[in-house]
């Protein structure tokens, strides 16, 4: 812990001079209809389109231009969206029905539903087994779809609340459980947990970001709000940092080795990756209080964030003040260089 407080110590005076180094600002503001919630953003890059879980439909927009392409509706209390575009099927995730919808991301119409745990909350798409997983939180387990025929394989006893994933260069797939402040590891082919990592330093772990090339996972945590870097060959933690309030996803850029942690107090947190076992406060850029998760472009490095503004009730005696979405706010903010 010791030397953890050397690096950080002396890296302090370099973040200072980073600040705002990376040149990420925000260029555009794409206006999205409704005043619903949201969770996930996610990119099909190549498709250039953007999905936004909203409330209980996903709005899709084009990535360059911001216009509404159409809706995926009945979705209630959707999540997220995983694309396997070999098959030219999507699939979202669908909280409050415990189903997941799959669709057709050429014209966005149903195909079918498809049953599996309750809760279903991340959903992510693994091209090695060409299988779709959903973090199930109120069975506190993991679905396995054949993104083919649409058909559950099996389910994983992932024994906790799976939030985002990454795959890692051994093919299996990491999952940071946010209850249970661990990373659970599971072999996405027989479905087997083969290791779970405890975070220690942090608890809530939400956003989780990953280099190949080092075997580094990035774990945003919101208890108490920051990164933690662990080795993904054995669960070391080799150093943590502090990020911004209300971390909800992360983001990685191997080209630039930059990591960026998008916090609901309105900024990302970006960190600059020197090698693997040292690390730099890039400077966070501010972005708008809400804009808790982002997607990542590889293609433009792009980052896309949802946001909203909204007005505030005094809360009632023994209550929590209220929140109300101001009509017309919703967005999504893009960032670049």
């Amino acid at each position: 812990m010791r030397n953890i407080d050397k690096v950080f110590v002396g890296l302090f005076g370099v973040a200072a001079l980073l600040a705002g180094a990376t040149g990420y600002k925000i260029v555009e503001r794409y206006p999205v209809p409704g005043t619903g919630g949201w969770d996930y953003v996610g990119i099909d890059s190549p498709a250039r389109r953007v999905y936004i879980s909203h409330a209980t439909q996903v709005d899709v927009i084009d990535a360059d231009s911001g216009k509404l392409v159409g809706t995926i509706p009945d979705t209630p209390g959707v999540h997220g969206v995983a694309i396997a575009s070999e098959f030219k099927h999507g699939f979202t995730s669908n909280g409050r029905e415990n189903k997941v919808s799959m669709f057709d991301p050429e014209n966005l119409q149903l195909i079918k539903k498809i049953d599996v745990g309750k809760g279903p909350d991340g959903i992510y798409y693994d091209p090695a087994t060409k299988r779709v997983f959903t973090n199930n939180h109120g069975t506190h387990d993991i679905s396995a779809i054949d993104a083919k025929t649409g058909e559950v394989l099996g389910t994983v006893k992932a024994e906790g609340d799976g939030e985002q994933a990454i795959i890692g260069a051994d093919g299996l797939i990491y999952v940071n459980s946010e209850n249970t402040a661990e990373v659970v590891v599971f072999d996405p082919k027989s479905l087997e947990v083969k290791k779970r990592f405890p975070i220690g330093v942090a608890k809530t772990p939400t956003g989780l970001a990953y280099d190949a090339k080092t075997n580094r996972l990035f774990i945003g945590a919101r208890e108490e709000p920051k990164m933690v870097v662990m080795d993904a060959a054995n669960g070391k933690v080799i150093a943590n940092f502090p990020i911004g309030a209300g971390v909800d996803y992360a983001g990685f850029d191997p080209s630039s080795k930059l990591i960026f942690f998008s916090c609901s107090d309105g900024t990302l947190s970006i960190y600059h990756e020197k090698s693997a076992d040292a690390y730099e406060d890039a400077g966070a850029v501010k972005t708008q209080q809400s804009a808790k998760t982002m997607a990542f472009d590889p293609k433009t490095k792009k980052i896309y964030l949802p946001a909203a503004e909204y007005d505030v009730a005094p809360a009632a005696e023994g209550k929590r003040p209220t929140r109300t979405m101001k009509p017309g706010s919703f967005v999504v903010l893009v960032l670049a260089k």
